[in-house]
């Protein structure tokens, strides 16, 4: 009996129908490797490219400009420049940084903005540096015009994820100016962690949003073979990797994970995916382009090259996942909500930038 609750629970997580498509899909323009996106006006967004390039697109002209930028990065296997934001008067990068040695790390740079040139400066450092080429998250929000939350991926170390004085496998939190909050974890009751953490045990989140209904951060978690993620950000928890895996495999098809099955040292995610669908991105949709999908979860998926929409009950319960489209645009890296609550995307295969509408 036991054995059939667990199978029935996976199938209830892991069922996903498929939505009638009312939506048109319009590729705007041709991309290199595009990874993250940033609206910094009604027309215009930043691209960042993973292989160097942060470029001015207008959404309505389609023009393209390359910015320059003296970033310290480095292309390496996922690594390169990921997650872009602009906020207010400055640019925030999360990017692989060349650390020497064959070594890097995930980084934030912040630089005044502008349309020429980013002049970027260190504001953090995920330490140690290591020589792997994976799992290196990247995904930013900012919270309250005051805080910046970051994941920074586990670069393929396994339970590296549950050592509190590395920053590898963690949601770190700090201030916009690269201090750190004086109500982090460290400083509440948590004293031997390092101050930047937030939450430890993630694989790798390539996926963050900032809820517009309740302002709390939530994650979407690259697994292994199985035990994909979505799930809160929350202070001082502990989302188990690689202790538990999530209901999921490694590669091999090996057992994952120490344990089997969730218990209450961990932090249980809102949602998962067994098998994996590679979720990357993620939104909480509130806009007046769909407005009948406010307060929907809208989940991009690599592997999968889907767009899923799942509906957030009281903002602790996903239900109704519905598949918007698949094998439509290749692997979605990033989505983003417009200003008009029109929805774009970023995609990798066919690399473009895409506008979704009524």
């Amino acid at each position: 009996m036991k054995f059939l609750i667990i199978i029935i629970h996976l199938l209830t997580f892991s069922f996903a129908t498929f939505a009638k498509e009312d939506f048109k899909l319009k590729k705007i323009t041709d991309l290199n490797n595009p990874w993250g996106l940033t609206f910094i006006s009604n027309e215009e967004v930043l691209v960042s490219d993973k292989e160097g390039e942060i470029l001015l697109v207008n959404i309505y002209n389609v023009s393209k400009k390359q910015v320059k930028h003296n970033l310290n990065f480095k292309v390496d296997g996922q690594g390169g420049l990921l997650e872009i934001i602009k906020h207010k008067d400055h640019v925030y990068m999360c990017y692989t940084e060349d650390r020497g040695s064959e070594k890097t790390s995930t980084s934030i740079a912040r630089a005044s903005f502008s349309k020429t040139n980013l002049n970027f400066k260190n504001i953090f450092q995920a330490n140690p540096p290591i020589n792997s080429g994976y799992h290196f998250g990247c995904r930013m929000v900012i919270q309250d015009d005051q805080y910046l939350y970051a994941s920074a991926g586990e670069r393929g170390g396994g339970n590296i994820a549950q050592d509190f004085n590395q920053h590898p496998g963690s949601i770190i939190r700090i201030n916009l100016d690269g201090s750190i909050p004086k109500d982090n974890p460290k400083f509440k009751g948590q004293s031997d962690w390092l101050p930047e953490i937030y939450q430890i045990g993630i694989r790798n989140p390539q996926g963050m949003t900032l809820s517009p209904f309740n302002n709390k951060v939530y994650i979407s978690n690259h697994g292994a073979r199985g035990g994909d993620f979505f799930g809160e950000g929350k202070f001082a928890e502990n989302y188990g990797w690689k202790i538990w895996c999530w209901g999921g495999t490694n590669y091999s098809y090996s057992k994952c994970g120490e344990v089997q099955e969730w218990d209450k040292r961990f932090t249980n995610p809102l949602y998962t995916w067994v098998p994996s669908i590679a979720v990357s991105a993620v939104q909480i949709y509130k806009g007046l382009e769909f407005k009948e999908w406010n307060g929907h979860i809208l989940m991009t998926s690599l592997r999968d090259q889907s767009l899923r929409k799942l509906k957030f009950i009281n903002e602790n319960k996903v239900a109704d996942e519905q598949v918007l489209f698949k094998d439509k645009i290749g692997r979605i890296r990033d989505i983003k909500i417009g200003p008009r609550g029109k929805i774009y995307l970023l995609s990798n295969g066919q690399s473009a930038l895409w506008e979704m509408t009524k």
